[in-house]
Formats: C-alpha cells, sequence, structure tokens
C-alpha cells in the first residue's frame, strides 16, 4: 500500500524527470513534480512545500509565487544567490549539497596544474602552426602544494597528489593534523606556507574572514616558480594584487576557476594576464552529478518526514 502523499516537492532542473522518478521510489509521502524550465515551474510553485534544484537556476520570481514554501534544497554547495533574495521568506529553510564534489574539484586542480607546469597551452599553438619545439618539462613529482583549507575536498585533492610523489602542506585554523598532509599551518602563518610550495591551492570557503585572504603579502612570500590555483571562490583571493603580481612576474602563473564577478567581464585583464588558465566555473561540475547528489537529496527527504528541519543535513544558517 502506497504511503498518502504529505508534500509537494518541485524539482526545477534540466533532469527534473530523472530525479523525480528516482525520489519518487526512495520517498514515500511526496509528490514529485518536474519542470525543465522556470516557466513550467512558475505554474506548480504555489503547490509546493519543497523546491529542489541547483541554486543559480531558482530564481526569486519562483519564491514569491511559493507561498506554502518550507524548505529548499539546493542541488550546489554555494547558496550565494539564495542569501540575498528578498522573496525567500526567512522562515524557509534552506540546505545545499557538499560531500561529493572531491573527485570532480580534484581532476580540474590538476588539470589546472599540469598544464601550467608543462606549459600545454603554448603545445597547442605550436600544434595550430605545425611547429616541432622541444623543451624540458616540469615534472609534479616531487613538488609542493599548499592547500588553503583543509576539508573533504582538500583530503581527496591530498590524496591524489601522493599518487604523483608530491608533498602536501595545509593552511587550517580548525585542523592541526590530517592524514596524507605533510604538517598543518594556522592561517596566521599563511605567508610561511605559501613561500615553502610550488602551488598554492585555495579551497577554503568564503566569508569575511576569508575575503581576499590571498593578498599582496601572501604573493610576495610565493616562489617566483610558483602557481596559484583558485577553485574556491573569487572573493578569497585579491584580484588586483594577483594580476600585479602575474604581470611583475613575482609568481609564474594561476588557474582559475572562479572570480569575483561572474561571469567575468570580457574587458578584465585576467583573461590576457600571462600564464593564466581560464575556466568558467566547472569546479563542481561532473558527467555523473545527478547520481552523486541523489543520495544526499533522498536521505533529507526522507528526514524532513520523519524529523522535520533539525534532521536535515547541509543546514545553512540565515539572518
Amino acid at each position: 500500500m502506497n504511503s498518502p502523499v504529505q508534500k509537494t516537492a518541485l524539482i526545477r532542473d534540466v533532469d527534473s524527470h530523472w530525479y523525480a522518478q528516482q525520489l519518487a521510489a526512495r520517498c514515500p509521502g511526496y509528490e514529485f513534480v518536474a519542470a525543465t524550465d522556470n516557466e513550467t515551474a512558475l505554474l506548480h510553485a504555489q503547490d509546493a512545500e519543497v523546491i529542489i534544484g541547483l541554486a543559480p537556476a531558482l530564481e526569486q520570481q519562483l519564491f514569491a509565487h511559493a507561498a506554502r514554501l518550507e524548505w529548499v534544497q539546493a542541488l550546489t554547495t554555494g547558496v550565494d544567490n539564495l542569501m540575498t533574495m528578498t522573496t525567500l521568506d526567512k522562515d524557509v529553510v534552506l540546505t545545499n549539497c557538499g560531500g561529493f564534489h572531491g573527485p570532480q574539484m580534484s581532476e580540474l586542480a590538476f588539470l589546472m596544474m599540469l598544464s601550467l607546469n608543462r606549459d600545454a597551452p603554448r603545445m597547442q599553438r605550436n600544434q595550430d602552426t605545425k611547429t616541432w619545439q622541444r623543451w624540458p618539462q616540469r615534472l609534479l613529482f616531487g613538488k609542493t602544494a599548499t592547500i588553503v583549507g583543509v576539508g573533504s575536498i582538500a583530503e581527496e585533492l591530498a590524496a591524489r597528489c601522493a599518487a604523483f610523489g608530491m608533498e602536501v602542506i595545509g593552511v587550517s585554523d580548525g585542523r592541526t593534523s590530517v592524514s596524507g598532509f605533510t604538517k598543518i599551518y594556522k592561517r596566521a602563518a599563511l605567508e610561511t606556507a605559501a613561500s615553502e610550495c610550488d602551488f598554492l591551492v585555495v579551497l577554503t570557503p568564503y566569508s569575511p574572514s576569508t575575503h581576499h585572504i590571498i593578498n599582496a603579502a601572501v604573493f610576495a612570500a610565493m616562489q617566483p616558480h610558483a602557481i596559484l590555483i583558485n577553485i574556491s571562490r573569487g572573493g578569497c583571493v585579491d584580484e588586483a594584487a594577483l594580476l600585479d603580481a602575474l604581470n611583475s612576474g613575482a609568481i609564474a602563473g594561476a588557474g582559475l576557476d572562479v572570480f569575483a564577478k561572474e561571469p567575468l567581464d570580457p574587458s578584465d585583464p585576467l583573461w590576457t594576464a600571462p600564464n593564466v588558465l581560464i575556466t568558467p566555473h566547472i569546479g563542481g561540475m561532473s558527467d555523473i552529478y545527478k547520481q552523486q547528489a541523489m543520495p544526499l537529496v533522498a536521505e533529507n527527504l526522507n528526514a524532513f518526514l520523519s524529523g522535520g528541519p533539525t534532521a536535515l543535513n547541509g543546514l545553512i544558517k540565515r539572518n
């Protein structure tokens, strides 16, 4: 016998029909409504107690129509846009998805490290012009990566660094000893940690305390051959100071997936700065994202029915 429907969950996502089918089998007590576009979502918003979707795809107008809304489950870790939405009532519970981004974030970090270390853009230019040119290839083997922010993603990245024969240093105020890390520095010693590495990888969450944590003093401490990798949030890096460091040769290059303002403006000088690899905030994306998110979403839906908001994982504190 089927459980009676207690809540209506609106799924706003390009894969919403897949989510609805999977969740219907795992989460009795819900009616799942799939919407692949905003127009369809608006038609059903008024009946939804729960809205599920990628945070950037959830628009203010949707919440303005959702009079019965109790909870928003973001399919992303970042919920920056939702935190400032005036149409999202303060009493509505907000949760995010985390804990499964380690593989894709780590692989992007390695793509950037390998590309910039071996000068892959130069290889591509030579292929385009049919130029046969050889030069000594810098290895990751024996190099040191300093990771700012020692969470679960950093742990997965550290394991992959070990496979390449790299040493890993961490920067964290919350942890003092982590498997796979040679040592952990406090944030107050960030400049020392930056001076000891070949790659400075930013993985710390963005907050007022980490705003421009990577600044001119950090770049001055880095070695001239060192490379910055930012796959966290744009606000963690002082982009003006980064440009100065790149243009002066204080550091060798930068791999940037995130920026203070996104999309990155076509006129932004970072596009043409020397030895910079730019990607369009794709670090958390993967070809199996929905399969990665599904267990967490299903667990939260069942917990919400049995235990209410306090039983949810990934609760975001809202002022």
